[in-house]
């Protein structure tokens, strides 16, 4: 699914995000990428989205070899990745609905389909009967679910965490890592960036370490 040989990422000459990284993460596994402030994780989560181009090396994502996709193309390649990020990102004057659905309303499916991909993926994060509540009146976990739910909306082969859990409590960010193993559990490769080691230890699965932008380690736990 992940592949990445010898990448660096470079933003001047006094600093270097990522440091000759190779690594392989194969179809429907669940991994961590974990390290200090600075350790270079959303660097990396940015260079898999292609928000981001690598210095030097080669990322290859679902088949598709990065140095050979023109920025035109990059919308195409994200249809088949979902995002979750720390600080939720939804809109506030949109329903919990509008939220879920907006890229599917943007690249034309149905609004009949839209309707039910809606309410199941809301379901399956327990949310059904706030869709059409607004972000603001849903507790933060509520909305780091809105926001799992729009990312799956479009059933994506990958799903990309960055920091999910870190506005919640230890209850919620429990919660939050629960549904991600549900998910990965149906055959979605999950890749989450956290520094939370007790989170990791509770939940396991595959862990890639960072250490000022090199790979430090790579365990099963």
């Amino acid at each position: 699914m992940i592949k990445m040989f010898h990448v660096t990422k470079r933003y001047d000459r006094e600093y270097t995000a990522l440091n000759d990284i190779t690594l392989q993460i194969p179809k429907g596994q669940f991994a961590f990428v974990t390290g200090a402030s600075g350790a270079g994780k959303s660097t990396l989560l940015r260079l898999l989205i292609r928000e981001e181009i690598a210095t030097t090396g080669q990322i290859i994502v679902n088949g598709r070899n990065f140095a050979s996709i023109q920025d035109h193309q990059i919308p195409i390649l994200r249809r088949n990745m979902g995002f979750v990020f720390q600080d939720f990102k939804l809109l506030k004057r949109k329903t919990v609905y509008e939220n879920v659905t907006f890229v599917l309303h943007v690249i034309g499916i149905p609004v009949k389909i839209q309707r039910r991909r809606a309410f199941e993926i809301l379901k399956m994060v327990g949310l059904q009967h706030k869709m059409h509540s607004y972000p603001l009146q849903l507790s933060g976990g509520e909305q780091q679910r809105v926001a799992i739910a729009r990312a799956l909306i479009n059933e994506p082969v990958l799903l990309l965490a960055d920091e999910p859990t870190g506005n919640l409590d230890p209850d919620l960010a429990l919660e939050i890592m629960q549904i991600f193993k549900r998910i990965n559990a149906r055959g979605t490769t999950v890749l989450i960036a956290t520094h939370d080691k007790d989170m990791i230890q509770r939940i396991k699965g595959r862990v890639l370490v960072l250490d000022h932008g090199r790979m430090a380690d790579d365990v099963l736990v």
